[in-house]
């Protein structure tokens, strides 16, 4: 709608994961750096967390584009709260069987399976994302499962990927066990203001555009607005840009960026926390 208007190849603000529009801050390079640090040291279990929208899923994405082929990977992206299957869509995710076998063939079939892709090329990989659905119990299994590791044959290795809940669920006593177990884990914190600033800039850039189509004040306000949470920057730039384009402005400014909070707090599905407090919306100028 408005990329053609802004000179973009492509859209530069939209949600879904893409590694393409990685913006390497301090927070996502030091999560990627502990992801490999786990992976290179065979780690057995790897844990990143972060809030919603903090860019968790992107950087698995990048990781899973960095993977050598010989490494076989399995993906659980869906998991449910309380997941009581866990086995089969570990199973799933690794393109085998599962249908009809009772729970000790399930796990014989998960050890044969782990044992025949060490001969061949080595460990397993399994990926968890949204793993604060799986709950104390299924992260239990887990812990069992990884114990298929014998000696120092490293058959499987475990990234589980979440929210701040999955790190309060593992800061509980009772889950001390699963914790030892953990050799790298990393929190994402959201993005500062000059880093915020820094990223609408990257992602403006890599789109084919410029950064300079935000004023700074209105960068400081998605800031202020987003608290730092790259997916919500990433609703309020876009919707900026198309609020932009319908009143011809050749730039975002601080006053499209509070009509697009002032709208959001009244008329939108998505509640934007740091507009809680905007004002109605304003009479647009068009420059």
């Amino acid at each position: 709608m408005y990329q053609a208007y802004f000179g973009l190849k492509e859209k530069a603000f939209s949600i879904l994961p893409d590694p393409d529009f990685l913006y390497w801050g301090r927070a996502h390079s030091m999560a990627f750096a502990m992801l490999k640090y786990g992976l290179m040291n065979r780690a057995g279990f790897t844990v990143i967390t972060g809030e919603i929208g903090a860019g968790k899923t992107t950087l698995i994405r990048h990781l899973l584009n960095q993977i050598d082929d010989d490494i076989s990977i399995g993906l659980i992206s869906n998991t449910r709260r309380q997941e009581k299957e866990l086995l089969h869509w570990i199973l799933m995710a690794l393109d085998q069987p599962f249908e009809g076998l009772s729970y000790a063939a399930l796990y014989k079939r998960f050890q044969d399976y782990l044992i025949e892709e060490y001969a061949k090329r080595g460990r397993t990989i399994l990926i968890i994302d949204e793993a604060q659905n799986l709950g104390p119990d299924n992260l239990e299994e887990l812990r069992m499962i990884s114990n298929i590791n014998a000696d120092k044959h490293q058959l499987l290795q475990i990234i589980l990927v979440g929210q701040p809940q999955l790190k309060d669920i593992l800061q509980d006593p009772d889950m001390v066990q699963f914790c030892q177990r953990v050799s790298s884990d990393f929190h994402i914190r959201p993005l500062l203001n000059d880093e915020t600033i820094a990223y609408i800039n990257h992602r403006m850039s890599v789109a084919g555009g410029n950064g300079g189509v935000f004023t700074d004040d209105a960068k400081n306000l998605v800031f202020r607005a987003s608290r730092g949470i790259p997916r919500v920057i990433n609703i309020l730039c876009d919707t900026a840009l198309v609020y932009a384009f319908a009143v011809e402005s050749e730039r975002v400014t601080a006053q499209i960026v509070q009509n697009v909070l002032a709208d959001k707090k009244q008329y939108g599905v998505f509640q934007v926390d740091g507009a809680r407090d905007w004002p109605a919306p304003l009479q647009e100028v068009s420059s």
